[in-house]
């Protein structure tokens, strides 16, 4: 059901950004727009293993130098029967992980020192059962491929906002460009938002699998999220724009999980853990 949801979501993605592209410049100017952005993010996606990591001062971390960590991850790399990643500790006491890379080939998963001090070793690894079914689901990718329309939406509408966008494609005239400046990318940020909250529950799925037991991560996120209320993340404040990165929302800004959170509520995802336990019980 969750490749569904991203399915029909990029394809409404697509089709607004055909509308205002058409609207603003015919079909030759839709595919300038999308050459431009795609160009920016295949940069950016190229490098963001690197980029971000530098930015949260992350140390990798190898058998000898954090072996309870390490291992933990090479087991569930094994159960999920994916290369191992590279293993980093961010500094930093509030309780949260993300993964990042380009592929599974290039993958690298990164804990705070906050998780690995305050959660247990099987809720440990129920985080990290998450993170590497984002690494399995190349989530990575979509969020590039996201990105990339959210962007190209942003161009063209900006195109419409500073040059016009009055041809015969526009019967709106100013009105028409106002609502393409204005709506199209709000209209693209709320579908962006929703694709990351369905990657994040079908996430909590697959990694319940992979770890073998859904209330690990169940109650992972439970205590992860009070951490996050509780204690600051000073770098993800500076650079909001990583946020969707982590498990869970670092960002005190963030009072209530509402249309624009790209987390879905941590209750929610709770009890869908909780249902799949009653389900099935561990695997394994």
């Amino acid at each position: 059901m969750g490749y569904f949801r991203t399915t029909v979501l990029l394809a409404g993605f697509t089709a607004l950004f055909g509308g205002i592209g058409f609207m603003v410049g015919g079909a030759m100017g839709a595919l300038i727009a999308l050459a431009i952005a795609a160009a920016m993010n295949l940069f950016a996606w190229w490098n963001s293993d690197k980029m971000v990591l530098r930015m949260y001062r992350a140390k990798e971390v190898d058998r000898r130098s954090a072996p309870g960590f390490y291992g933990i991850i090479e087991q569930l790399a094994h159960n999920a029967g994916l290369p191992m990643p590279a293993v980093y500790i961010i500094e930093g006491d509030q309780p949260n992980a993300f993964a990042t890379g380009r592929n599974p080939e290039n993958a690298a998963l990164a804990a705070t020192s906050g998780l690995l001090a305050r959660l247990s070793h099987e809720e440990v690894a129920g985080v990290m059962g998450h993170e590497l079914a984002h690494v399995r689901n190349r989530d990575t990718l979509i969020q590039t491929i996201t990105a990339t329309l959210a962007g190209a939406i942003g161009m063209l509408a900006s195109f419409a906002f500073f040059f016009g966008g009055h041809g015969r494609n526009n019967p709106l005239g100013i009105i028409g460009v106002l609502l393409m400046a204005i709506l199209g990318p709000l209209m693209a940020m709320v579908v962006q938002m929703a694709i990351s909250r369905g990657r994040e529950y079908e996430a909590d799925r697959i990694g319940a699998e992979i770890c073998g037991h859904p209330l690990w991560l169940a109650s992972a996120l439970e205590r992860m999220a009070a951490g996050a209320q509780a204690i600051d993340n000073d770098t993800a404040e500076q650079h909001p724009a990583t946020a969707h990165m982590f498990i869970i929302n670092p960002l005190h800004a963030h009072a209530v999980d509402g249309l624009f959170s790209t987390h879905p509520p941590t209750e929610d995802r709770v009890r869908r853990l909780r249902e799949m336990a009653q389900a099935h019980g561990p695997w394994g």
